[in-house]
């Protein structure tokens, strides 16, 4: 196989590109979108998109590129594809881009198995670098998972990971258990997804110590053993860094040089492809970087949900691979349980129907719901869905201290989960959607009260959604031009919502809970009730809240306030129903609840809630 040269982007200098040409390959589709500088800004102009052709009969995956790219030469009046077949570079005024930049999940996009020696420990600290370099974890082998050797050996034959990250022990200590691990993985042969000449990539970020013993036990064939520092150099300390890096080179120098069509894919692009969860990670950073704001962001779909936070510039991300709204639907009904999801619903659903509703929507994925009733239901499962993948994303997301990715293993211990959360609903600055059920509910009151009553934010946060799936676009963007990636994201990609305020802390239902007055206006929260007020698109007021004796809106409780918030499609919704958020338990009470909330929000009236003058 030849080998591919990933180790630096073409040289151009970001003051130079003007015309910006990006795809994303997913599995079943390749989306592409055009960014030009236009009046002194960057601005997304155009999109076209075409089914993915990594598969037969077709197998090359640069046909779907084409076709996709070619559906916007047709509507920017640029042609972007010569005669070669080939993606025009550099960018004239009539045909052209300046850089061709892409992402891929095509074929299932990046799957990994992790090792180390401590399931909460070692193995933790790989399964955080191989979900933050965009992979799908398959399973994670430890010494002490409580599973067999030969158990293990046979789990490692059975699966068909892209590579394998082993990790264990601290630089200079004892090399027994890792070496044992290592000799678990040598003799089960794992065998790779694509080609039948491909060596497994092996990479070790273990104890240096070992390094010799550990390459001894890979160097028959069949193994590509890549060796790079420590994970947990130290007890102390968590380096995720170089075993991210490791893990994205030998993506594409690897799995995406197998994967038909990526050859000549890479010779075409001006910056490494990534995969697209890595690169959703990228631009959620990037923005919380240049605006020195905490994000956490969202994608359902059909069999996982992605959860991506970044708290005090610690990035971490999460993949709930059984809550889904389509493939999985089944899954989030069984361990939310149906009381939990018809609690969102207020009237009576027959338990046959649902179930009957729930199997066909697993066997026909695609379809979407027919009536209002059908709706309601399955933004109800989304609800738990949301809910129960955010929860796994707080489990996980555990105390980060020093710069970058340093953990304390000293707080690894004081919980269950693995350490205190760094997830902190309170200072929580932007909450972001995406995924077909919250990106196209009919109503983005929907979609603003689904990621509230999933997410309890708490405070004042921002609401948006990413308007068409172009954040994968602009997370390799944001490796080349960040300032470009920063100013689309904001102007093209994210549709603000509008800001949510939410009491946190003794609410006392029925009792008042917050005031609030901006632009003239003013109003009082009750506890256990919310309130919704138009605030025009594009707008921004300082707003003062004045929170109830032990009622928490950010300055500590009882304390006075004042925001910036920002106007949306749906407005300011004030929350004053308290976290965390609970519900009625007896059924009718429960029923009438929800109706008052939807109600309030307008989440399902026909017509569009007026706005304030």
């Amino acid at each position: 196989m030849t080998a591919i040269d990933t180790t630096t982007t073409k040289a151009i200098d970001p003051d130079k590109i003007k015309v910006i040409l990006a795809t994303d390959c997913g599995s079943t589709t390749t989306k592409a979108i055009l960014i030009q500088y236009v009046d002194g800004a960057y601005r997304q102009t155009h999109r076209g998109e075409a089914p993915t052709t990594v598969e037969n009969p077709f197998a090359d995956v640069t046909m779907g590129v084409v076709n996709s790219v070619t559906e916007i030469g047709e509507l920017a009046g640029r042609k972007l594809v010569g005669d070669d077949g080939r993606i025009i570079t550099p960018a004239t005024d009539t045909q052209g881009c300046d850089i061709y930049i892409s992402t891929s999940s095509a074929g299932g996009g990046l799957q990994m198995m992790v090792a180390g020696v401590i399931a909460e420990m070692t193995a933790a600290s790989a399964k955080r670098a191989a979900l933050g370099a965009g992979s799908i974890v398959m399973d994670v082998i430890a010494a002490n998972d409580g599973r067999r050797p030969h158990e293990q050996i046979q789990r490692i034959r059975d699966l068909r990971p892209d590579m394998i990250l082993l990790s264990g022990g601290t630089d200079g200590g004892t090399k027994d258990k890792v070496v044992q691990l290592a000799e678990l993985i040598a003799p089960a042969k794992p065998q790779p997804r694509f080609g039948s000449d491909y060596e497994m990539p092996i990479i070790y970020a273990g104890n240096n110590e070992a390094q010799d013993n550990v390459a001894e036990v890979f160097s028959d064939d069949g193994f590509d053993l890549q060796i790079v520092d420590n994970l947990r150099p130290v007890l102390e300390r968590e380096n995720l860094g170089p075993a991210r890096d490791k893990i994205h080179d030998i993506f594409l120098e690897h799995v995406m040089a197998q994967a038909p069509g990526y050859d000549k894919l890479m010779g075409w692009t001006g910056a490494p492809i990534m995969p697209t969860p890595g690169a959703v990670g990228d631009i959620l950073q990037t923005v919380a970087r240049i605006q020195g704001i905490n994000v956490v962001g969202v994608d359902i779909g059909g069999a996982t949900t992605d959860v991506f936070s970044v708290f005090d510039e610690t990035f971490n991300r999460t993949v709930s691979a059984n809550l889904g709204m389509s493939y999985s639907i089944s899954n989030v009904c069984a361990e939310a349980t149906m009381p939990n999801v018809l609690r969102w619903v207020p009237f009576d659903m027959d338990e046959r129907e649902l179930r009957n509703h729930v199997k066909n929507k697993m066997i026909r994925p695609t379809t979407i719901p027919q009536t209002r009733e059908a709706l309601m239901f399955e933004q109800a499962v989304a609800r738990e869905a949301l809910r129960l993948a955010y929860k796994q994303h707080k489990e996980f997301a555990t105390t980060l201290k020093g710069v970058q990715q340093q953990r304390t293993v000293g707080d690894t211990f004081t919980q269950d989960s693995g350490g205190e959360t760094i997830v902190n609903n309170m200072t929580l600055d932007l909450l972001v959607a995406s995924g077909g059920v919250l990106s196209h509910a009919p109503r983005m009151h929907q979609t603003a009260m689904l990621l509230i009553d999933a997410f309890e934010p708490e405070g004042v946060t921002m609401l948006a959604k990413d308007s068409i799936f172009m954040m994968p676009h602009l997370g390799v963007l944001a490796s080349v031009h960040p300032k470009a990636a920063e100013e689309v994201f904001d102007k093209d990609c994210l549709i603000y919502l509008g800001t949510c305020v939410a009491a946190a802390g003794a609410v006392k239902q029925g009792k008042p809970a917050f005031a609030w007055s901006f632009n003239g206006q003013q109003g009082e929260i009750i506890g256990g009730e919310m309130e919704l007020v138009a605030f025009p698109l594009g707008e921004t007021a300082t707003i003062t809240l004045s929170p109830s004796r032990g009622v928490d809106l950010g300055g500590g409780p009882g304390k006075k306030i004042e925001k910036t918030i920002v106007g949306g499609t749906v407005g300011v919704i004030f929350d004053g129903r308290g976290r965390s958020l609970k519900l009625p338990e007896e059924r009718a009470a429960c029923q009438a609840t929800i109706q008052k909330w939807t109600d309030t929000c307008g989440m399902y009236v026909e017509e569009e809630a007026p706005v304030a003058v």
